[in-house]
């Protein structure tokens, strides 16, 4: 069933205010009759011009807003001076009422059009259908191009136009949650390392669970890619990466490890490079992303390390990767543990805390228990350890008496981080990454 309605008025000249009204007038009848049971939430979308005041365009449609008193307290008018700005702020509405079923009314030559910027703006999260408005070709104002017919692929100079509409946009918006935050590791030196571990703070995701700075798109979340890409853009900038050099781990929840410049793997928690200007992040969200180092080698890696691919070793898979490529030596190698859930919060199944038991008693509390509290961040030290990592190489805040500045426990913290655990399945993510500088 239809959660919301969508009425696209956003390419109709501003000359034809009547016929305007009366098509809005005849939509809205037409909802309301079909919808006396469950009455869905209607936008209505139209264009503010340049110079114009949004209040001065909703009073234009006041005529045709009239009388339909069971849509009264769900309806509005969403004026902006592009599609992608009042489609974003419909965005806004849908997700805050969590709506995700959508009828969209629009001019037919304007069908593929929004199908691009919905693309782009909105995951799979959301199910839309479409319902031809009627409007005499005259009455269209469209920004296509003249050869361009409903069905065909849209020209790319059209496609390109949104996409640079879509990214001014975001561009545009305010850091939410207040100012992007790095954490950063005095044990990796940054006279040659680039590196850090972000917050959530500083980004534009809106959402809740999401807010701000979320680094990780899928499709069962609600922030698209674009989002968060611009909240890379906006990292990018502050840690003084290149965001066109950024490669991030393909997570498998596994052991498997990319080495940059050799060929890629369908999926992997660790990546390895001793290329200089090439970003590497691995992405947590309870999860650990550990950062790897090696400042005599100058090479580095990081890693994504969940309970399952801390027992199966993808952080001493990550540095063998280092050691058989680059030649390092393991007595050189840097370790950090990124922000992760700790032992206070996280608890697995009986069956799978044998294993962390297997590795070292005091990796599970309450063992006996149908599901015990499991360390992961003890489990990953004590694997680094025996594969011949020196245990003053690995940073891990938790376990030291000094005031915590990197290693926080995720689920505790929903300030400063986000956390699968805590949140559920619209979680935001963070990541840990590291680069050799120029």
């Amino acid at each position: 069933m239809v959660e919301a309605v969508l009425i696209d008025l956003f390419s109709l000249t501003a000359n034809l205010q009547s016929n305007i009204q009366g098509l809005l007038h005849n939509t809205l009848e037409a909802i309301e009759k079909c919808s006396s049971i469950h009455a869905p939430f209607v936008y209505v979308m139209c264009c503010q011009r340049q110079g114009s005041e949004r209040k001065g365009e909703q009073e234009s449609l006041l005529p045709a807003l009239r009388g339909f008193w069971s849509l009264k307290r769900r309806l509005e008018v969403v004026c902006a001076q592009t599609t992608a700005a009042a489609l974003y702020t419909i965005k806004q509405r849908l997700d805050e009422k969590d709506l995700s079923i959508i009828k969209i009314i629009l001019p037919t030559l304007r069908k593929d059009l929004m199908k691009v910027y919905i693309d782009h703006l909105f995951t799979a999260v959301y199910q839309f259908e479409f319902e031809d408005l009627q409007v005499a070709p005259d009455s269209e104002s469209l920004q296509i191009s003249e050869h361009w017919h409903e069905g065909q692929m849209l020209p790319s100079q059209d496609m390109a136009r949104i996409q640079s509409e879509i990214q001014m946009y975001l561009e545009s918006l305010p850091s939410l949650k207040g100012e992007l935050t790095i954490l950063r590791s005095s044990l990796i030196p940054d006279d040659i390392f680039l590196h850090g571990f972000t917050t959530r703070t500083g980004g534009i995701s809106y959402i809740p669970t999401l807010s701000s700075c979320n680094l990780f798109s899928s499709s069962k979340r609600r922030d698209p890619q674009v989002v968060v890409k611009e909240n890379l853009r906006r990292l990018a900038k502050a840690a003084g990466f290149n965001p066109e050099a950024f490669h991030r781990v393909k997570v498998d929840h596994a052991n498997a490890v990319c080495i940059m410049g050799k060929t890629e793997p369908g999926d992997y928690d660790g990546i390895v490079t001793d290329q200089k200007g090439v970003t590497l992040a691995a992405p947590g969200a309870d999860c650990i992303p550990v950062l790897f180092a090696d400042p005599v080698r100058r090479a580095c890696g990081a890693a994504h390390s969940g309970w399952k691919g801390t027992l199966l070793g993808v952080s001493m898979a990550t540095v063998n990767a280092m050691v058989s490529e680059y030649g390092c030596n393991m007595k050189d190698i840097l370790v950090v543990l990124g922000p992760s859930v700790g032992p206070c919060c996280y608890r697995l199944p009986h069956e799978s805390a044998k294993e962390f038991h297997r590795i070292d008693r005091k990796c599970v509390r309450l063992f006996d228990s149908a599901n015990p509290y499991i360390d992961i961040r003890r489990a990953t030290r004590i694997l680094l350890e025996r594969g011949g990592i020196l245990p003053e190489n690995i940073q891990d805040d938790s376990i030291t008496d000094q005031n915590q500045n990197i290693t926080f426990c995720t689920a505790c913290h929903p300030d400063k981080f986000y956390s699968h655990f805590r949140d559920g399945t619209n979680f935001g993510t963070q990541i840990g990454f590291i680069s050799i500088k120029d």
